[in-house]
C-alpha cells in the first residue's frame, strides 16, 4: 500500500480544485443571495508596495479550512531559522512562501528562502522571525484565495 504525505494530498486536492473551477466556472461564483447578503468567505486587501494581498477570513470559512499552526523556531545547534515543511508553498515560479499571522483570521503570505529540508523540517537561511505564527495546514486555500483561482 502507497501512502501519500499530507502535503502530497493537499497538493493533490488543490490540483483537482483548480481543475474543476476552470470546468465548472458558474459553481465558483456566489449566488446573487449569498452576494447580496455579504457572505464573502474571504476579503483581500491590497498592500501598497508589493503584488501581496492580506487575506481575512470570515469565521464560516476560517472553521471550514481547518487552519493549523506552528511557530518558527531557531536550532538548537545551528541557530537557523526552521519551520515546518508544511508551512512551505511552492509558487508557479518555483519561489517560496509560507503564510503568518497578522491579526484575527487576517493572513499574509512571506518570502522565505529554504535552505534545506530534513524530512518535516525546512531550515531557512531567509524568512519571518524566530515566534512567528505559520500556518501549517490550509495554507494552500489561502494562496488560492489570495490568488483568486476560485473565479
Amino acid at each position: 500500500m502507497t501512502t501519500t504525505s499530507p502535503r502530497m494530498r493537499g497538493l493533490m486536492v488543490l490540483t483537482v480544485l483548480g481543475l474543476l473551477t476552470q470546468a465548472l466556472p458558474a459553481c465558483s461564483q456566489p449566488s446573487p443571495e449569498t452576494a447580496a447578503a455579504g457572505d464573502v468567505a474571504a476579503s483581500l486587501e491590497e498592500v501598497p508596495g508589493t503584488d501581496l494581498k492580506r487575506i481575512t477570513l470570515n469565521e464560516h470559512a476560517a472553521g471550514n479550512i481547518g487552519l493549523e499552526t506552528s511557530a518558527t523556531k531557531r536550532d538548537a545547534k545551528s541557530g537557523k531559522l526552521t519551520v515546518p515543511y508544511l508551512a512551505i508553498l511552492y509558487d508557479s515560479e518555483g519561489k517560496t512562501w509560507v503564510y503568518t499571522i497578522a491579526g484575527p483570521r487576517v493572513y499574509f503570505r512571506q518570502p522565505v528562502i529554504v535552505e534545506r529540508i530534513d524530512g518535516d523540517v525546512a531550515t531557512l537561511s531567509d524568512g519571518p522571525a524566530a515566534g512567528t505564527t505559520v500556518v501549517t495546514v490550509g495554507a494552500e486555500e489561502l494562496f488560492g484565495a489570495e490568488l483568486d483561482v476560485a473565479s
